[in-house]
């Protein structure tokens, strides 16, 4: 092992080979819960397609952030820490491959078969688990720390395999899931509080932004998708609109994302952490939301190739675009008022910004409600973290500079 703890202060601190690989099986859950959601979207099944969506990435979301917070603490990188990060990436398949049957259950309204789900996220969780006890084992002066995790997360599994074989109605299933998830999000919480991890702020800001990228490629993918749908039969004027507003969209949520130096903020405002976990839960969503809103409006616009009836309508389209796109900004904002201590002339520079970005992807979907082309709105949509990016690069730096 190379060391016990990791240094929070440690220069040039940079994401690990093994840690891009762990990402992978990500990408895969990413993709497999965007598609599932744009099928049910499109068959009009968007309230129990938006459940089963939430309910699969934030399993997917909060077992990647876990485990970047440890290695950003304690990535040993010697072999057991190796084995034992291979075990959380198959565990992490396993519920990748469960995903669709989370779809199927929230869609049928009875028994929620989470079986494969639950058993990835087990096995995934007590790889960690080990790790945590090695790290516990070595680093005696933070050991209540790490045996809080431990115990906490250890009475939660056991919690998860027994609902896993209850085999109970959906609604009942849910009520039953919020203990045990109120007890995962508050461990890290009761943990810091008994004097925390030495993660890295820097190590920790670039992680989070490596998953934003591949919950943007979401967006690469559904726009790629749609694209094969459309140009089957030729290159047309919507299948090149769809091309421009998915790129730019995509683009333009990558830049808004970048646009606050997230990890000097973190590494002065440590105390702020959950916040800025617990924020980007929604910020991964709302990305990939808003890529399978792409496939929707392709699916939309060529039902050739589509096995399941699309009964999605042209507003409904683009809404599945544009509520996913204001989350994302509203959300991101709400992640810079938080993180950056700002002035009242500051925050009213903000609030407007905000409104105006609103009001441009609000536009996209007035267009369409007042009868006009689906792809018109889709494209007046895409325009509108352009606008926040164009007004930060223009006054943005200089606020964030004196703030």
């Amino acid at each position: 092992a190379s060391r016990c703890a990791g240094d929070p202060h440690e220069k040039h601190r940079v994401a690990t080979s093994l840690e891009l690989l762990y990402d992978l099986v990500f990408v895969v859950a990413f993709s497999v819960a965007g598609s599932e959601f744009a099928h049910a979207v499109a068959a009009g099944h968007w309230l129990t397609g938006l459940g089963a969506f939430v309910f699969c990435l934030f399993a997917v979301i909060w077992a990647w952030i876990n485990f970047v917070w440890f290695a950003s603490a304690y990535d040993t990188d010697d072999w057991v820490y190796r084995l034992l990060t291979m075990v959380q990436m198959a565990g992490v398949s396993l519920l990748a491959l469960g995903i669709p049957a989370i779809f199927h259950s929230f869609e049928e309204g009875g028994v929620l078969h989470n079986e494969v789900l639950v058993a990835g996220y087990v096995v995934m969780r007590l790889a960690l688990l080990a790790q945590y006890l090695r790290a516990a084992n070595r680093d005696r002066g933070r050991r209540r720390v790490l045996m809080t995790y431990v115990v906490n997360w250890g009475i939660a599994q056991i919690g998860w395999v027994v609902l896993l074989f209850a085999h109970i109605r959906l609604p009942w299933a849910i009520v039953l899931a919020v203990p045990i998830y109120a007890l995962e999000l508050v461990t890290p919480w009761l943990a810091e509080r008994r004097g925390g991890m030495p993660w890295h702020a820097h190590h920790v800001a670039e992680r989070y932004s490596l998953l934003a990228i591949i919950s943007l490629g979401e967006g690469v993918v559904g726009t790629i998708g749609a694209l094969t749908l459309l140009v089957d039969r030729g290159w047309t004027a919507d299948a090149v609109i769809l091309l421009v507003a998915g790129m730019g969209l995509t683009f333009g949520m990558w830049w808004t994302y970048f646009l606050m130096p997230m990890g000097e903020v973190l590494h002065v405002r440590r105390s702020r952490f959950n916040a800025f976990s617990f924020l980007h839960m929604p910020i991964y969503m709302a990305i990939a939301a808003a890529g399978a809103g792409l496939r929707v409006v392709s699916y939309l616009l060529d039902r050739s190739d589509v096995d399941f009836p699309v009964l999605v309508t042209p507003l409904g389209a683009v809404l599945s675009v544009a509520v996913p796109v204001i989350l994302f900004v509203v959300i991101v904002f709400a992640l810079y008022a938080y993180l950056v201590r700002t002035t009242s002339a500051h925050d009213a520079f903000h609030a407007a910004l905000l409104g105006i970005v609103v009001a441009v992807a609000a536009a996209g979907v007035a267009v369409v409600a007042a009868g006009g082309p689906v792809m018109i709105g889709v494209l007046v949509v895409s325009f509108a973290p352009a606008v926040m990016c164009a007004a930060f690069e223009l006054r943005g730096h200089r606020h964030l500079e004196e703030e």
